[in-house]
């Protein structure tokens, strides 16, 4: 069997995990129904271990599921029933958000030390709420128990209110629950002696640990282990993360960090107790989960997002069809981004994350009546387009004017820390040749072209391209004085295969847009040894990328920790031969920066001449990806995918 480790079952207490996979706990923003289908499409696809996102376990500080009320039980009967029909075990994640929980009004905590995710300073717990706490997480342990789920996990990582009273930096009581370590793990050890006491021996309870919290002052390494030794006792598995609010994105990480970032300090803590452990963090592959379990890393390796994008990684791999796996992408804009800013989970490459019970996973089909489909252009949309149309059984075209497939994603992934990227257009360039879409490379495509191929159907994909006109948002009518200059480039010059950007000692770019644009073509800039100044027309970089904690947060400490300047609030008054001349947005205020390299980061064109020429023609034609105006990645799949299932 292929992968000898993961498939081997896992005895945590009387629990038997049929695998070393795990899905640790993840919030979705659905509930009931659509939760469970959720998660059954992933129970479906082989996942040993599904620990289900956060019930809080009082009304004052709840979540999507009631764990504090028998109302549950219904809810758990048939989250688990619909799960172990596949063989996986179900965990529930118990949880208080003490003050990173602001929605009912003043939060509580150890201690009066704000979360930085609520802009509230929390009210410290008293003895006799901190005992009803205690009563309130064995309460709900025993409803998990009742409702047929087979264990629970605490959350005491992230900086939620058990890790508030763990870490010396928010747990400043000067009782029996704050100070020493024995003061601050008391409020962990009592739940956890209250829920034993609740659900007997056989019953699998854990807790969820921070290696480190990334608050100076706070648990580090050292103090992760000690916290864990101490608590091991009380336990029958330990999970360990990292992180907290303070820096939010290093609890999920986006592409800027390696695979498996979180393994170096995990690992201090997993060697250092006996009982079973689970690991986590941007491990996407079961090659990669199977190396970490044979070098005793751990007993289990969670993977999420990457079963976000694909349900059925698992049984895929099993199966020794890798290579029909959709991968994830690392960005953490359709599940971390959108969740944070719509209140629901998706995913930027599988169409159906959070729809389970309205959209399927893999493209219906047969089509009731077999097309002839033109796709013009060979980037994320006019590749989930082909491939789409492909699996609906028609005969499809797919023509791209360059000599390879993977439009603008290709030459983004060629920035430092952006190569991820282009794991999904390679993914759907390898899907589309397995399917037998006719692929046509250096063909530029008009009018006679689709007449002579007569398609029964057209997909316009042809992207967008840049600007080069100086055109700024802040002066539409007016270009940039300068910017026809031979120093001045777009960040598809500076980007590319070698570019074709001329790079000296002093960069200016400007950010027109908020998006990632400026980003990559500033990384690009500080990897060829320029001083980098980004000028944004915002006031913070990345401004217009959804929920910039996520998603943004990493470049900007990579950036200006490489001693890159950001100016906000600024735009483009002049480029001369030596400078850029800025003007404050909104104001006069006035300033110079000198440059012999100058990178506008701006709107750029969409490429919908041949739309129009064809719709003119009377055919009936579907415009999808940049070509429509939008410029991201999933907006790109995601409309491909629900124009060319309907054909």
């Amino acid at each position: 069997m292929p992968y000898p480790h993961v498939f081997q079952p896992l005895q945590i207490a009387g629990c038997t995990i049929p695998n070393r996979i795990a899905r640790t706990a993840h919030s979705t923003g659905t509930a009931g129904e659509e939760l469970i289908a959720y998660h059954e499409a992933r129970a479906a696809g082989g996942v040993g271990l599904a620990v289900i996102e956060i019930a809080g376990v009082v009304s004052a500080s709840a979540t999507a599921i009631g764990v504090y009320s028998d109302a549950v039980l219904p809810f758990y009967a048939e989250l688990a029933r619909r799960l172990h029909a596949h063989g996986t075990k179900v965990f529930q994640q118990l949880w208080h958000g003490g003050a990173a929980y602001g929605r009912a009004g003043r939060p509580v905590s150890a201690s009066a030390v704000p979360a930085p995710s609520v802009n509230l300073v929390p009210r410290a717990l008293a003895i006799g709420e901190i005992h009803g706490l205690v009563e309130a997480f064995a309460a709900a342990a025993r409803r998990c128990q009742e409702g047929g789920l087979d264990g629970v996990e605490l959350h005491g990582a992230h900086g939620y209110l058990i890790g508030q009273f763990l870490s010396p930096a928010t747990n400043l009581r000067d009782d029996e629950y704050g100070g020493s370590l024995e003061g601050r793990t008391r409020f962990v050890e009592e739940i956890l002696r209250a829920i034993r006491a609740e659900v007997g021996s056989d019953f699998p309870v854990g807790v969820r640990l921070s290696g480190t919290d990334f608050i100076d002052g706070g648990i580090d390494a050292t103090e992760a282990i000690a916290i864990a030794q101490r608590i091991e006792p009380l336990v029958d598995f330990l999970d360990i993360s990292m992180s907290s609010y303070w820096r939010f994105h290093k609890f999920l990480s986006t592409l800027d960090d390696p695979l498996g970032y979180e393994i170096s300090t995990s690992e201090q803590v997993t060697a250092r107790v006996d009982v079973p452990t689970i690991v986590t963090g941007r491990i996407m592959t079961l090659d990669h989960a199977d190396r970490l379990l044979a070098d005793g890393v751990a007993d289990m390796v969670s993977i999420v997002r990457a079963m976000i994008a694909d349900p059925e990684l698992v049984v895929k791999a099993r199966d020794g069809r890798e290579d029909e796996i959709r991968p994830c992408i690392g960005t953490s804009m359709g599940c971390v981004a959108n969740l944070m800013t719509t209140g629901r989970l998706q995913c930027v490459v599988n169409v159906a994350a959070g729809k389970e019970t309205q959209v399927p996973f893999e493209t219906p089909g047969p089509a009731p009546e077999r097309k002839r489909v033109a796709v013009v252009g060979g980037g994320p949309a006019g590749l989930e387009a082909a491939r789409t149309a492909a699996l609906r059984g028609h005969e499809v075209h797919l023509y791209e004017m360059t000599a390879h497939l993977g439009g603008q994603v290709r030459m983004a992934a060629t920035a430092p820390h952006r190569a991820d990227l282009e794991a999904i257009t390679r993914w759907l360039a390898d899907e589309v040749v397995r399917l037998g879409v006719h692929v046509h490379l250096r063909t530029a495509v008009d009018p006679d072209v689709i007449d002579e191929l007569a398609p029964d159907e057209v997909i316009v994909a042809t992207g967008s391209t840049p600007r080069r006109d100086g055109f700024q948002l802040a002066t539409p009518s007016r270009p940039v004085p300068g910017a026809e200059l031979g120093h001045v480039w777009t960040v598809w010059d500076v980007l590319g295969f070698g570019g074709r950007a001329i790079i000296g000692s002093r960069a200016v770019v400007f950010d027109d847009t908020g998006t990632f644009a400026a980003i990559a073509a500033a990384d690009v800039l500080v990897a060829a040894g320029a001083a980098v100044t980004i000028v944004g027309r915002h006031e913070q970089l990345g401004a217009n990328i959804p929920y910039p904690p996520a998603t943004v947060e990493a470049s900007r400490e990579r950036l200006l920790g490489a001693g890159v300047e950001f100016v906000p609030a600024m735009v483009l008054r002049e480029i001369t031969s030596t400078a850029v001349h800025l003007v404050g947005r909104g104001n006069d205020l006035r300033r110079e920066i000198a440059a012999d390299t100058v990178v506008i980061a701006t709107y750029q064109l969409p490429a919908d001449e041949l739309a129009d020429a064809l719709r003119t023609s009377g055919r009936m034609v579907h415009v999808v990806g940049d070509a429509t105006g939008t410029d991201s990645i999933q907006a790109a799949i995601h409309a491909a995918a629900a124009i060319t299932r309907r054909l």
